[in-house]
């Protein structure tokens, strides 16, 4: 994943001492944000990745930078999911399974969607970046679904990706319930010859 760090701007991999660092930091924030939200104060991160602030700035300039870089590691760890649980359930289940890792990770996205809406072009580009990522991965499990016969036909990955996000957003543990009836609709008459 590229970070934005001075390394990568020269065309090089960071240092090994330097990606350890990033990855302390990536692992640091993702916890905090989790806990805090995104506006926790940067030596919070800083202390928990157990580097100084001038490393953290070091390698994420901008607050925005660091969500970034820990948003995109989450929806690409989301969506590289989808092929584990499909080798793992039955197709169906497969979409079930992988929509409540979705619903997991909209639900530890704590203030998220106020930054993604804040008009900080820095943002910009994160919504068509969960699309290309989770939009594909949810395709495959639904038309593995479809074609055994226990999803109906007609279900849009799109749709079903901002039904879920709707159902998530103030509550996990509701969402996750919401979720799996939303699921259990979609089964219905699947395999009634649509």
């Amino acid at each position: 994943m590229s970070t934005g760090t001075s390394g990568d701007r020269r065309g090089r991999a960071p240092r090994a001492d330097a990606q350890r660092n990033i990855d302390a930091l990536l692992l640091a924030a993702r916890e905090v944000f989790a806990r805090s939200g995104v506006d926790a104060p940067v030596r919070e991160i800083a202390e928990a990745a157990g580097v100084g602030v001038g490393t953290l700035y070091r390698h994420f300039p901008q607050r925005s930078d660091l969500i970034v870089a820990v948003f995109r590691g989450a929806v690409d760890t989301a969506a590289d999911a989808a092929p584990v649980v499909a080798a793992q359930y039955p197709p169906g289940e497969a979409v079930a399974q992988w929509m409540q890792r979705f619903v997991d990770f909209i639900g530890t996205k704590r203030g998220l969607a106020a930054a993604l809406h804040s008009g900080d072009p820095a943002f910009a580009s994160l919504p068509g970046y969960f699309q290309e990522r989770f939009h594909p991965a949810l395709e495959q499990l639904l038309d593995a679904a479809v074609a055994a016969g226990e999803m109906r036909p007609d279900i849009d990955p799109a749709d079903l990706l901002t039904a879920a996000a709707h159902l998530a957003h103030s509550d996990v543990e509701q969402g996750r319930r919401m979720v799996a009836l939303l699921l259990d609709g979609l089964r219905y008459g699947a395999g009634k010859g649509a």
